[in-house]
């Protein structure tokens, strides 16, 4: 949605990302996370992307907003993608913590096995069988 057409809208108009970030006085991985779809800008950046890029901020957001001028109507479309996007990563993350979780649970399991293992062979070595033969021998 608005990430899409950022980029689409931004190479269109033969920029690069530096180009558009230094317009409108970001870095350039402000203008990467917006096309990655990672964080969205609020609507006063919003408005000067739109004006750097000679377009309507519906058009960048990918809807038609009847009134261009009613900031509210821009800010609760933000707030939507920005709700979405704040989801979005919640899930990931989510993700990421039961993967790790899982990957740290095997790690330790198979830690105990070789400890437990070690402890197993090394207990059960021939060094009885040696002290009965002395023991016999002795006899």
């Amino acid at each position: 949605m608005f990430n899409e057409n950022l980029k689409i809208i931004r190479k269109a108009k033969g920029y690069t990302q530096e180009e558009l970030a230094i317009k409108i006085h970001v870095v350039r991985q402000t203008i990467s996370k917006w096309e990655k779809g990672l964080s969205v800008p609020d609507a006063d950046m919003l408005s000067k992307l739109a004006d750097v890029l000679e377009i309507n901020v519906s058009e960048l957001l990918g809807s038609e907003i009847k009134e261009e001028t009613n900031k509210n109507e821009v800010a609760e479309q933000l707030a939507k993608v920005s709700e979405q996007l704040a989801l979005k990563n919640r899930r990931h993350k989510r993700i990421w913590k039961v993967i790790g979780f899982i990957l740290l649970a095997v790690i330790v399991i198979n830690m105990l096995l070789v400890v437990f293992g070690t402890v197993t062979y090394s207990g059960s070595g021939n060094e009885k069988d040696t002290n009965i033969t002395t023991i016999e021998e002795k006899f």
